[in-house]
């Protein structure tokens, strides 16, 4: 029988605040506070989705928009973030980054800096409850200005210590050119942050790139367009610059046709280190452990492969030497585990 990936341990890198709701949460708080949802994130869930084009984008975007509204009071935030622990734990993810941008929320909780206290505190506790390491990377989006991107890295360089361990860039690239950002990211890496912006995702790999030439890149949020350039899976490769690639999302977004036209494969056998990710389960329906399901079933990885790819989520993440350490004797642990190659 082939080794259980819900105990293979695992560090998930590519998880976002709202979209890691769980669906019923959604569904049982928008009835509480009276809030109409569309039958897209009812009936009809997950969404049918394509975001190849602007149309498709806003109407995922909308989507997104919707469902944060339902997070009202401190008290749903303690609940998604507790909620979100319990189900990485259950996955065997030991250790999580979650993604935040604290301007979503700053006028429902008092501010940028209160929101992010708030959600900072919320992982802290989920954290001890589920028994698993998270951290925060706070993101900015490149919908908004430059400026507004500064002032989150001001905000995150502040928080080092209460458990910001990154800054990242999200939202639609074709509206936000990364190099537009390149003075947030330097007041990032300075005082230390891992550098965690989106790219290759909705633009092809000339967009990774400048991800890595003008942000320096630590690790590329999905990154899955690298493959279109065999000089560039080359130069993260060398670099050891990880791709967080999220099959499922690709798919759900139009990225992929089919989850069998995700290159994973071909990065992974580039050595381009790739840690997978949910992007965001409560639009695609999937967390992480279906992610490393596909990788198995889809793209034909065997459980040495597998531990493999645990094992370079692990080294990617910010988690203390002595944690990444201990999850990686886990991990050689599961192989040794009795089972069959899958």
């Amino acid at each position: 029988m082939p080794r259980p990936l819900s105990e293979l341990p695992k560090a998930h890198l590519h998880l976002h605040f709202t979209g890691s709701m769980r669906h019923s949460t959604l569904i049982e708080l928008a009835q509480e506070q009276c809030l109409h949802l569309p039958d897209a994130l009812k009936e009809d869930w997950p969404p049918r989705l394509r975001a190849t084009d602007e149309r498709g984008w806003f109407r995922f975007q909308r989507l997104y928009d919707i469902a944060r509204t339902v997070l009202q009071r401190e008290s749903d935030v303690y609940r998604l973030v507790r909620e979100a622990a319990e189900d990485e734990a259950a996955e065997g993810s030991r250790w999580l980054e979650i993604q935040v941008d604290p301007s979503g929320y700053a006028h429902r909780f008092g501010g940028l800096t209160p929101t992010l206290e708030l959600m900072l505190d919320a992982a802290h506790k989920a954290a001890g409850y589920a028994g698993i390491g998270i951290a925060v990377v706070v993101a900015a989006n490149r919908t908004r200005h430059p400026l507004d991107a500064k002032t989150l890295a001001r905000l995150a360089t502040q928080y080092m210590d209460q458990g910001v361990v990154g800054f990242g860039l999200s939202n639609d690239e074709r509206r936000g050119r990364a190099r537009d950002f390149d003075g947030a990211f330097r007041l990032a890496k300075r005082a230390g942050l891992l550098a965690v912006p989106h790219g290759g995702e909705l633009l092809g790999a000339d967009s990774v790139a400048e991800c890595v030439d003008v942000l320096g890149a630590d690790r590329v949020g999905h990154g899955v367009r690298a493959a279109e350039s065999p000089r560039l899976m080359e130069l993260l490769a060398e670099r050891r610059i990880t791709c967080e690639i999220c099959p499922t999302s690709n798919v759900g977004l139009g990225v992929a046709e089919r989850a069998e036209d995700v290159p994973l494969r071909r990065l992974f056998d580039a050595g381009v280190p790739i840690a997978l990710g949910a992007d965001d389960p409560l639009l695609f329906g999937a967390r992480l452990l279906p992610q490393y399901e596909l990788a198995r079933q889809v793209y034909g990885f065997g459980d040495a492969e597998l531990a493999e790819l645990a094992r370079q989520s692990i080294r990617a993440s910010a988690a203390p030497d002595s944690v990444r350490e201990d999850l990686l004797k886990q991990v050689d642990g599961w192989l040794a585990s009795e089972g069959s190659e899958g």
